[in-house]
């Protein structure tokens, strides 16, 4: 082993070891928990909120006689069956004609009345809450169908078959949505664990280490024994939680009624959506994203950890936390934009540039089957990352061998 890999996995490993050994890393390790119950409780609450929103509303549909009563529920359950959105709960009432009074029926207090049909079906009088809304034009179109079946009579009875396809292929929107999936995660996981690398050489300057280990080893070997130490920390991170994942699914799995799940139709749709797999299959998309993953923890890391090793005080380090989650949420959002458009010049930017090459070939994966472009991309994400920690080092050494911070450097070397 030459003396530079022997150096890098010192760091590595001393780093490594100086985050996991210590009880905040317990902490750190159970975060998302807290994230968790925070998303729980906010979605509770707010499906609670939606849920009672919507069974308070209705619309009401004022029948003559119980023959109109029986035709209009007829009429609403062949109609909620073809529409893409169902619409409001149906009220029927019967009264006699020229009793009933819209208006008072759409003031009723205790639900939110958003339309009230009353009259005969064929002309009906719809009274609605906002001109145009979906729900009076549902009351014309629901006296339209009782007006046409009792028209047409008695309807012979339909007999449909259907047949699923058994290998039917894979949506275009879903393998989008699997594109962005990539993304998000990706983007989610860097901005959780390669932020940490800004502030890890500002105590090792206070404290005159890293100058130590400036004279005694190359700075390349100190940053990439940095990036690979913090980078062990983030894939034992993904490790605990996959595991906790797949052992939680396997508790659901083993509690869960067979009977059930087939009665609620959710078996169905679990198995297409394991059929609908990305472009290069699943098992090249999981393994792909995950390199993407360390090449972009990798990459960013270095941005990182050169920018914060040009932070003189803890308080510098403070102020570059703003830009550095901007620049962040800037790569995401050329990525998202990249993967909803695939083909795209767009695309073809993001998967060239290079902080967001990674998320964006990732989200290529998705949806597109080619795989020997991937490892160009790789090895052009790889140059780069060299790149980074080369302009890094160079910009730290100016500073540490200054006796100052860097930004103090390059302003006296700007008086001189």
């Amino acid at each position: 082993m030459t003396p530079f890999l022997r150096n890098m996995l010192v760091v590595a490993r001393r780093d490594f070891l100086a985050i996991v050994a210590t009880p905040t890393f317990l902490l750190f390790l159970l975060a998302p928990l807290f994230m968790v119950a925070m998303a729980l409780a906010g979605g509770t609450g707010a499906a609670q909120l939606a849920d009672s929103a919507r069974g308070a509303g209705r619309i009401v549909a004022v029948a003559n006689d119980i023959a109109d009563s029986t035709a209009l529920r007829d009429a609403d359950v062949r109609l909620r069956a073809a529409m893409p959105r169902e619409p409001a709960t149906l009220a029927i009432r019967v009264v006699d004609p020229g009793s009933a009074d819209p208006v008072a029926i759409a003031r009723e207090k205790g639900s939110d009345t958003y339309a009230v049909m009353s009259g005969s079906l064929a002309a009906p009088r719809i009274v609605e809450r906002e001109k145009g809304s979906s729900a009076g034009r549902y009351l014309a179109l629901l006296a339209a169908e009782v007006q046409r079946a009792r028209a047409a009579g008695p309807l012979p009875t339909v007999a449909p078959r259907f047949e699923s396809l058994s290998n039917g292929g894979t949506s275009i929107a879903l393998q989008q949505s699997l594109a962005f999936g990539a993304v998000f995660t990706i983007f989610l996981l860097t901005l959780l664990l390669a932020g940490q690398t800004v502030s890890s050489l500002a105590e090792e300057k206070g404290n005159k280490v890293i100058e130590i280990l400036a004279a005694a080893v190359p700075l390349e070997s100190v940053f990439l024994g940095k990036l690979l130490g913090f980078l062990g920390v983030a894939i034992l991170f993904i490790a605990f939680w996959v595991v906790m994942a797949i052992a939680g699914g396997f508790v659901a799995m083993t509690q869960m009624d067979p009977a059930a799940l087939d009665a609620a139709g959710k078996a169905g749709k679990a198995a297409a959506a394991l059929s609908s797999m990305p472009a290069t299959g699943w098992g090249f998309f999981f393994g792909i994203g995950f390199i993407y993953f360390i090449l972009s923890f990798l990459l960013l890391g270095a941005v990182f950890l050169g920018v914060g090793a040009q932070a003189a005080t803890v308080r510098e380090i403070q102020m570059l936390s703003l830009p550095i989650t901007i620049f962040q949420v800037g790569m995401f959002s050329l990525s998202a934009a990249a993967a909803s458009a695939p083909g795209s010049g767009l695309a073809t930017f993001a998967q060239i540039f290079p902080f967001s090459s990674p998320l964006a070939m990732a989200a290529r994966a998705a949806t597109d089957d080619a795989k020997s472009v991937h490892l160009l991309a790789l090895g052009w994400q790889a140059l780069w990352v060299a790149l980074v920690i080369f302009i890094s080092v160079r910009l730290f050494r100016a500073g540490v061998l200054s006796g100052s911070g860097s930004w103090r450097f390059w302003r006296r070397k700007a008086k001189n």
